[in-house]
């Protein structure tokens, strides 16, 4: 360390060490002097060398210095004085070694959110969840209807979009989901969001107090549990059956819910349909005791056979149900564009949450999202799509069935873009899924679906929809290798 005085160019070539790729010299020099101040590596006092001293000391252009003294006056690392510029004294409370502190901590309501994947690329690899074939999505048509959205755009649409969204896009969903799902759905009873995670989020924060609890199928969708957690929520696991969510009056009478949390139409991830007698029963019981249900079918439209059945939204008069879904599944996930459907009462105070909250954006998008619709952009292309994933879905279960045999049961595939791979006892899911990462196969264990409560058995979560037939039984014969190793 230097004590306060005259500061010799050749004493400072250390700041002349080799510089990161990304760095530039101008950055590289203001950093390492400031850090050897802040470290009293350059004591206080000190008078450093005149900038074209230095600048030839260091073999750089002189600019580079000034700007690197010029940057450390302005912050009061330094100071110009009439006799040169010198390193300022600092607070005392500043350490001699500068360390990383301790952060405060994240809040309790954080414990227990799930982390994403650990390989950034892994909704690439086959047998990924939650994507859908975004190859064989229309771009053609699609970028259409961004031109029109575009050449008839105003200033306001550069602007927030409209509190519940664009007028165009809630009609267009308005109308779809009351011919297509039967809901019975006005314009103004629809909230668009940005994807379902913002729409959950919504709910938990409107339809509930902080403490509240939360009913959530176990397993289940572990970004909901999030949603609610990070609300203040207490989520409180229900079991799910080969029926779906199966919960009986007892539940009902002992610890009662504010919010119920349910995929009837699909069940995530068992795959399990709500059938109708459960439907009202839930209905009835969340009337019976000022609970809300949120409903989220987020991938009805890729039935197999029949008709959807029919949404609790819409079920029952006045049932106190929102109805939540997303164009991640059905269009792709950059969209980030979702929907809530909510009862006539409640429209006003979502749409004016939601812009409290948020400030929504995406007027552009909006607009063209309801230009695809209208046109038929978006159903003719769900009607593509459907035999698509079915011939899919049918090449994934015959892979199973060859590679794994009787070692484990495939349940699922009647709706959605993914299978459940069950197993009894050993290997454990969570290794399974590891080794199958190692070989380049995004299975999900069955283990990081749970809520907390009673624990699972083995299996892994398997999607089938941006995986090609041809790649199928290869990445399925890796997925048996990586059972193996796990054994």
């Amino acid at each position: 360390m230097w004590g306060a005085t005259a500061i010799d160019a050749a004493e400072l070539t250390w700041l002349n060490a080799p510089l990161p790729a990304e760095q530039g010299r101008q950055r590289a020099l203001y950093e390492r002097l400031r850090q050897a101040i802040l470290s009293r590596r350059l004591a206080p006092g000190a008078r450093l060398p005149a900038s074209r001293t230095l600048a030839a000391a260091l073999g750089v252009a002189r600019n580079t210095v000034l700007f690197a003294y010029e940057q450390l006056v302005a912050e009061g690392c330094l100071l110009a004085t009439r006799h040169g510029t010198r390193v300022a004294t600092l607070p005392d409370t500043a350490p001699e070694v500068v360390a990383p502190a301790p952060s405060p901590g994240l809040s309790r309501r954080s414990a227990g959110v799930m982390a994403p994947d650990a390989a950034p690329d892994a909704t690439l690899w086959p047998l990924a969840l939650g994507v859908p074939d975004v190859a064989s999505f229309p771009i053609r048509a699609w970028r259409a209807s961004l031109d029109r959205a575009w050449r008839h755009a105003t200033a306001r649409q550069l602007s927030y979009a409209p509190l519940g969204g664009e007028p165009a896009l809630r009609q267009a969903l308005a109308t779809y989901l009351s011919g297509v799902r039967g809901l019975p759905v006005t314009a103004a009873q629809v909230i668009v969001t940005a994807g379902t995670q913002n729409g959950l989020d919504l709910c938990a924060r409107l339809l509930a107090d902080e403490g509240d609890a939360v009913w959530v199928e176990h397993p289940g969708y572990p970004a909901a549990h999030a949603a609610f957690r990070l609300a203040g929520l207490r989520v409180r696991p229900m079991p799910v059956d080969a029926a779906g969510l199966c919960v009986t009056p007892d539940d009902w009478a002992q610890h009662p819910p504010r919010l119920v949390f349910v995929t009837p139409s699909h069940q995530f991830p068992t795959g399990a349909v709500l059938p109708l007698p459960r439907r009202l029963a839930l209905i009835e019981q969340a009337q019976a005791h000022g609970a809300w249900i949120i409903e989220d079918d987020y991938d009805s439209e890729f039935r197999r056979s029949g008709p959807p059945p029919p949404a609790l939204y819409g079920l029952r008069p006045g049932a106190p149900v929102v109805y939540a879904g997303t164009f991640s599944k059905t269009l792709f996930p950059a969209l980030r564009l979702g929907y809530v459907v909510v009862p006539e009462g409640s429209a006003a105070a979502f749409a004016g949450a939601m812009g409290a909250l948020s400030r929504p954006g995406q007027s552009i998008e909006q607009q063209a999202l309801a230009d695809f619709i209208e046109r038929g952009g978006y159903t003719a292309h769900l009607r593509r799509m459907r035999p698509l994933y079915a011939q899919r879905r049918d090449a994934l279960r015959h892979a199973l069935a060859r590679h794994f045999g009787a070692n484990a049961v495939v349940t699922g595939g009647e709706a959605g873009l993914h299978l459940m791979l069950w197993w009894q006892g050993a290997p454990d899911d969570a290794i399974v899924a590891a080794a199958a990462h190692a070989l380049g196969v995004a299975a999900r264990p069955l283990s990081r679906y749970t809520a907390g409560g009673t624990t699972l058995p083995n299996g892994l979560v398997l999607g089938y929809g941006a995986t090609p037939v041809e790649v199928i039984d290869g990445a399925v014969a890796r997925l048996a290798q990586a059972w193996r190793v796990g054994g």
